[in-house]
Formats: structure tokens, C-alpha cells, sequence
């Protein structure tokens, strides 16, 4: 009987070769400078030949390899994203936001997590732009608050964008998210729900979002007749376990507050914890506004009312305006500060 024949090991077969710019360029029936144009998203290639260049390559499944291309034109195609922040749900958004703005560009994304408060703070940052020769870097709050970080990159030549609540450098290196506009968005509805006993958390004093926020609670309270008393106002870390520890804290007070305001999501959610654990019911003995409306919030129970921050669509026009390619009439009011309105949140009890 003769045998079948045997099948050949997958692992012997020879490894198809990785398609370079040369193919694509010989295939496509154009110059290797004309698919370098496509592949940098350069506007000055007709758009049938751009069309059948871009074909080829998803043939092919063809990828810029960015040490080469970093090598041929003497700089990196590496973009990095450098924060201290304790929100690790902020730091997911914003480079989801980054790779939505880099999509198309053949640029990479690197991270670079960091001390504000570290001896070397400076130098570690230096050491990471010029070891990763990079094309430009977005700095993140509270990173980019710090004027150092600023000079250090205009010094070494490296493109930048600040993200931050105010502005604090020119227009074309910044992203102002208008923090304090949120903060009046959440005295207004503890406001008007009729709450005047309102407790707040502050962030972290070392971010500049920290006092935005408060300053524009406080300014909303004040056009309705209302203040922020001192002993209501703590400080915490915006993280969850700050949340617990001030939100007890404000919980056994006497007389406590009827609603409390926490500068972010984290420590609102801890603050509904601490409520839990004192056997109060959120919102029929305290209401609780967080910020930021990351995904948590509507996962929490009762869902949490916030002040929604579009992290995700400010990440991308950082990318974009680092890149050159960001659009001024995009609609402003996407990147603003926004009220979402949930179960967290009632008139005062009777």
C-alpha cells in the first residue's frame, strides 16, 4: 500500500520574507520617495496614486519599522507620553486618546511613568528623550504643570504638548481642559437639588486641577448664596483609599454635609464606600458628585453622578497638535468639562 505523504513541519517551512518599501514601491509602480509621502500622511501625492499605493501595502500587510526610519531621516518616529498621575484609568484614556490620534502616522508610542518629587526627576526625563531620540512628547498633569519640564524640553529640542487645566504656555503646546468650568458644573446641581450642608475632597495640593476644581465649586456656590465651610473642604490624594479615609471623615461629622463633592472619580468611589460602611444609603442620606466620568462610575452602585472630562478625545488632539495635524474647527465643546447626571445624587433629606 503506498503511504500518503508526509506532511511537511510548519516549523521547517521557510519564513516569508517581510515586504519592504522597495516592493511596495515596485509593485505599486512608483518611487520608494512617493510611498516615504503616503506612509508620512504628506498632502502632496494625488490621490489615485495614493489610493493604489495604500492597496498595495494592505496587501501586503506592510509596516514602517520605526528604528529604520528613525535612522534614515536622523530622529526617531517615537512619541512619548510622560505623567505622574495615581489615576491609572486617566493614564489607559489618555493613551487610548494618543494611539487614536497617531493612527495612520507610522509614529510608535512609549510611556515614561515618573516622580515629580524625585532627586533626578529631570534627569531620568532628560535620559528618556535623548536615549529614545524622540520626535516629540505629550506631558500629562502634573507633569506638565511643572515649568521645569517645559524649559528642559525647549532646551534638548524636543517637540511638546501640555495638557493641563489652564493655559500655561503657548498655543501650540497646550490642551487646556478647563477644569474649573467642571467644578461649577457640580455646585450648580448640588445647587439647585437644594443642598447647602455640601462637603468637598480636594486632589493632591502638587496639582494644578486640584485648585481649578475647587475654585470653580466655590465660585458656582458663591453666586447662589452659598460657601464652603472650612471644616467641610479636606484634602485628599485622588485615589480611592483618600476617598474612604476623608469620606468617613466628613460622614461623622455633626451636623454632617447632605451631599459631597470628590475631585475625581477614585475618591468619590470611596466615599461610597464609607458610606456603606456607616450605614448610609447614597443618595436618600448623601449625595456624591465625583469627577472625570471614567468607566467606573457607571459601574459603581448607585451609578455616580460626574463631571465628565473627554480624556480620551484630549489625548488624541495633543497627538494631533504635537503631529501638526490637529483641525481648529473641530467643535471646542467636545474637549469641555460636562454634568452626567446618575442615581448618586438627590435632594437633601427632610
Amino acid at each position: 500500500m503506498k503511504k500518503a505523504p508526509r506532511a511537511q513541519d510548519p516549523a521547517s517551512e521557510t519564513p516569508r520574507r517581510r515586504p519592504t518599501i522597495n516592493d511596495i514601491a515596485r509593485l505599486a509602480g512608483v518611487s520608494k520617495k512617493t510611498v516615504s509621502r503616503v506612509i508620512n500622511a504628506s498632502p502632496f501625492v494625488h490621490a489615485e496614486t495614493r489610493e493604489r499605493i495604500q492597496a498595495v501595502i494592505a496587501e501586503l500587510g506592510y509596516a514602517p519599522d520605526p528604528q529604520a526610519r528613525g535612522l534614515a531621516y536622523g530622529r526617531s518616529f517615537l512619541i512619548g507620553l510622560v505623567y505622574d498621575n495615581p489615576n491609572p484609568q486617566y493614564v489607559v484614556n489618555m493613551q487610548l486618546g494618543l494611539l487614536d490620534g497617531m493612527r495612520g502616522s507610522g509614529f510608535e508610542l512609549v510611556v515614561h511613568p515618573c516622580d515629580r518629587e524625585s532627586p533626578t526627576f529631570l534627569e531620568d526625563l532628560r535620559a528618556f528623550v535623548e536615549r529614545q531620540r524622540l520626535y516629540g512628547v505629550v506631558l500629562t498633569p502634573s507633569v506638565s504643570e511643572d515649568e521645569r519640564a517645559a524649559r528642559l524640553m525647549a532646551e534638548i529640542g524636543c517637540a511638546y504638548v501640555r495638557v493641563a487645566s489652564v493655559s500655561l504656555d503657548a498655543p501650540e503646546h497646550m490642551i487646556e481642559t478647563r477644569d474649573r468650568l467642571g467644578g461649577r458644573e457640580a455646585a450648580g446641581h448640588l445647587a439647585d437639588l437644594g443642598h447647602t450642608r455640601i462637603g468637598f475632597i480636594s486632589g493632591p495640593p502638587t496639582f494644578r486641577s486640584s485648585h481649578e476644581r475647587r475654585s470653580g465649586f466655590e465660585e458656582a456656590l458663591a453666586e447662589r448664596g452659598l460657601t464652603l465651610a472650612r471644616p467641610y473642604a479636606l484634602a485628599g490624594g485622588y485615589t480611592f483609599e483618600s476617598g474612604i479615609e476623608r469620606g468617613r471623615e466628613l460622614l461623622s461629622m455633626d451636623p454632617r454635609p447632605t451631599a459631597i463633592f470628590a475631585a475625581n472619580d477614585e475618591m468619590a468611589a470611596g466615599v461610597l464606600q464609607a458610606a456603606r460602611q456607616l450605614g448610609l444609603e447614597i443618595p436618600r442620606d448623601v449625595s456624591v458628585v465625583g469627577f472625570d466620568d471614567f468607566q467606573i462610575a457607571s459601574r459603581l452602585w448607585p451609578a455616580l453622578t460626574t463631571v465628565r472630562t473627554p480624556t480620551r478625545e484630549i489625548g488624541r488632539l495633543a497627538v494631533e497638535r504635537l503631529l501638526g495635524r490637529d483641525d481648529d474647527e473641530r467643535d471646542p465643546k467636545k474637549r469641555l468639562p460636562s454634568l452626567v447626571v446618575r442615581d448618586s445624587t438627590a435632594p437633601p433629606p427632610l
